[in-house]
């Protein structure tokens, strides 16, 4: 892999990048910023038509950006050709030489390079080893499954030993199964090789899964950038909020107390919320639970659903609807009158 850069400066850096199709009015990528840390793994997530495919095609210089510039740890690669980056790309089809075998298509990024055929294929080798896939060398691509295939594409992008890394959506084509698989051998390859990675998914679980960090995507801007358990926890708008999955969202008004005025009176916050005035208190419907004492709302039970071993509710309170996702065990019924336990910690507040 290429050596290492100073700390400070970025494996992958988007700056201000704006993109534009002919006959789409609207910009793709729209002043887009994105900075990923050398050597670490960043899953760019959001829905589709957001701009994520775009972004890798930009990253990996398959296509110009109208406006903005890229930058690998602190060079400026906006005008350099795809082949001069030293960015790889696996994109969601492994795209193997159909003629050749899985050893001869990792080896051919060190053969382009002027490497001896024995050479390459003595460090395709030990790529292949490191995907598990060394017994199957001599086996042609129609010779292989879609998941050991994708394998021998990974293995073909790391043998071009590149700067960064570019997945896109490589797993989306694959069984629930063979994608868990894929996301281990993910995280195993990039944290032995340490090469900085950006992942596209639209998947949360995936992201949340393999991640360093989370950047989520919506109409050509990055909405968030931030650690998994932070994104998750510190939604920083509604918007936010509802793509990952937090379906509670109460209106109201902090207080210059720092405390959340609602129907349901004034609730406590944590110290972490320093907003003030209006605003939605959100809580994760796994944070809820049925219970009695402080930090409880009355509730009357709406909706009861099995979500495989838990249970979804859905309960109005004086403020709006609650989500919770509760543990095994018997759930209350619809109509019933229940307290629900709202946890300190777990209450936050966005505007919007």
């Amino acid at each position: 892999m290429h050596p290492s850069s100073s700390p400070s400066v970025p494996g992958l850096r988007l700056g201000e990048v704006t993109v534009t199709y002919p006959g789409r009015p609207e910009p793709v990528l729209d002043g887009l910023d994105l900075d990923v840390a050398d050597g670490r793994l960043l899953a760019l997530l959001g829905p589709s038509g957001c701009g994520k495919t775009t972004t890798v095609q930009v990253a990996s210089g398959l296509l110009t950006p109208r406006r903005g510039a890229v930058h690998l740890r602190g060079t400026d690669v906006t005008r350099t050709p795809p082949e001069h980056r030293g960015a790889a790309v696996v994109f969601q089809q492994p795209m193997l030489l159909p003629h050749r075998t899985a050893l001869d298509n990792v080896a051919f990024p060190a053969r382009m390079r002027g490497h001896t055929r024995r050479n390459a294929r003595t460090s395709a080798l030990v790529h292949l080893e490191r995907v598990g896939l060394d017994a199957l060398a001599d086996r042609y691509p129609r010779q292989l499954s879609g998941g050991q295939a994708q394998r021998v594409a990974l293995a073909r992008a790391l043998a071009a030993e590149p700067a960064v890394l570019l997945l896109d959506e490589p797993f989306s084509a694959l069984d629930p199964g063979l994608r868990h698989t894929m996301r281990d051998l993910l995280t195993t390859v990039q944290r032995e090789l340490k090469v900085t990675t950006v992942l596209v998914t639209h998947d949360q679980t995936e992201a949340a899964a393999v991640a360093d960090t989370v950047a989520l995507l919506e109409n050509g801007r990055i909405l968030q950038q931030a650690p998994p358990a932070g994104l998750y926890a510190r939604p920083a708008s509604l918007t936010v909020a509802r793509f990952l999955g937090c379906p509670t969202a109460l209106p109201g008004s902090v207080t210059p107390q720092g405390r959340f005025a609602c129907p349901l009176g004034e609730l406590d916050l944590p110290d972490t919320v320093t907003h003030r005035g209006p605003g939605h208190l959100l809580i994760r419907p796994e944070a809820v639970r049925l219970g009695t004492g402080p930090h409880t709302v009355p509730a009357v039970v709406r909706g009861v659903r099995p979500e495989g071993p838990f249970t979804a509710l859905v309960c109005d309170t004086a403020a709006g609807p609650v989500h919770a996702l509760l543990p095994p065990g018997p759930p209350p019924v619809a109509s019933e009158r229940v307290r629900l336990h709202l946890p300190l910690a777990h209450r936050w507040v966005v505007t919007g």
